[in-house]
């Protein structure tokens, strides 16, 4: 394939499939919060965090990762600013120590945190600002979850401006994306340029999925599958996802390989397949392949959806999952793309109103329609052109599906919000 559009992909993947500690959202607050803190030189006296609509939802409903079990965008805030290392990225929280936790509960005790909601911007913006006697800085991070565009010490721009580009420095990359040339790459990757990022998102990933199912976490949702439906391959990769999420959406302090900013997606798109990869007996370098496969179809699908919307991004990554899963079992381009087109059409319309537990039996629902289109698929079996939401082709079929989420349910995503918070 084209070697440019060869080496973007590899780009994709490694500036994707990050790792994290606890959800992203709040995790996201926290690092602004870290840099803020290392800008300013000192313990902040007063905090103002301001945040998008989509932020403040997916923080309301999560523990904060080594925060005792607090919840909230001051408790994100507050810890990062007090133990967050922010040269750790979306692992700031990793080295808080007891001592840190005391004494960022003495400062939210205390009420130096404001928080505040941004209208009218990206999805995902927060702008942290902390205050020590005559001393400010401000950090703002703007569209990916690391994506640092401005910070600022006593008025003094350090990083920002109008010569900073705003947008996430992959969006070029992700133009380039396409169905049929992510089958080709998945195919013809040399596994070394992919092993580092696939081979932690299998371990992480796996890790966590093996916690949830230990222990009760949340609403226990991945033990609940194994316990009432049995030990077969389609429960068991349905059982891994959810329980990974069951652990990182009650405060889990194990980090998990994120797809398209998300630890919940990245997880939907890895455990099935691995479910499946083991159940098959295929080679590691046929797994592998199958991962990266599905890594990429998810965050193509994310390109025209955008990072965070009201349209539930566990579908998407179910859906690249089920793609995986049919390439697993030998099926060619044609039955992939019938897989995802399947998948579409029967759960698109799940919405997100937030991160939370639930989000675990959002991840099974999705991971089971993605089963049966992929059992469908196999048999030759497909949701025809014009049904619904379903176009032509698939790339159309991605892009309308894309186009309902970002733009029609732009709307939805307000009075989800104005419910959640009882306006």
């Amino acid at each position: 394939m084209n070697r440019n559009i060869y080496e973007q992909y590899i780009a994709i993947l490694e500036g994707e499939l990050v790792p994290a500690l606890g959800c992203t959202e709040p995790i996201a607050i926290a690092l602004a919060a870290a840099k803020a803190r290392q800008v300013l030189g000192e313990e902040p006296q007063k905090m103002v965090v301001s945040c998008s609509g989509n932020i403040i939802k997916n923080v309301k409903g999560v523990v904060v990762p080594n925060s005792g079990g607090l919840k909230g965008i001051d408790t994100s805030a507050v810890l990062g600013a007090v133990g967050g290392d922010p040269e750790r990225g979306l692992e700031v929280l990793t080295a808080v120590t007891p001592a840190d936790l005391q004494r960022a509960r003495e400062l939210l005790d205390a009420g130096i945190c404001e928080t505040e909601l941004l209208e009218g911007v990206s999805n995902l913006q927060i702008i942290v600002e902390v205050t020590a006697g005559e001393h400010t800085s401000v950090v703002e991070i703007c569209y990916s979850h690391t994506n640092i565009v401005r910070v600022e010490r006593d008025g003094e721009v350090l990083v920002g401006g109008a010569d900073t580009p705003v947008e996430d420095h992959l969006s070029e990359a992700y133009e380039l994306l396409d169905l049929a040339d992510i089958y080709i790459f998945a195919e013809t990757v040399d596994l070394d340029d992919v092993r580092k990022v696939i081979s932690r998102q299998i371990e992480y990933n796996y890790a966590i999925a093996k916690e949830g199912l230990s222990h009760p976490y949340g609403a226990q949702v991945g033990r609940t599958l194994l316990s009432e439906y049995g030990d077969d391959v389609k429960i068991r990769a349905r059982a891994w996802a959810a329980a990974g999420s069951d652990a990182r959406m009650s405060g889990c302090a194990l980090p998990v390989v994120t797809n398209s900013g998300s630890g919940n997606q990245g997880m939907t798109v890895c455990l099935p397949v691995l479910a499946y990869a083991q159940e098959l007996g295929v080679s590691e370098e046929k797994a592998y392949r199958a991962l990266v496969l599905s890594n990429l179809i998810a965050i193509y699908q994310k390109k025209g959806l955008g990072k965070l919307s009201a349209y539930c991004g566990a579908v998407s990554a179910a859906a690249a999952s089920g793609a995986a899963i049919t390439y697993l079992c030998g099926g060619d381009f044609e039955a992939i793309c019938r897989t995802v087109v399947n998948t579409l059409a029967d759960v698109s319309g799940v919405v997100c109103d937030g991160a939370k537990p639930s989000c675990a039996a959002k991840i099974a629902s999705a991971v089971d329609a993605a089963i049966l289109s992929h059992c469908m698929s196999l048999q030759n079996r497909t949701f025809g052109a014009g049904e619904g939401l379903v176009m032509s082709t698939p790339e159309e079929t991605v892009q309308a599906i894309g186009r309902m989420g970002r733009v029609g349910m732009k709307s939805t995503d307000v009075e989800i919000l104005n419910i959640m918070i009882g306006k």
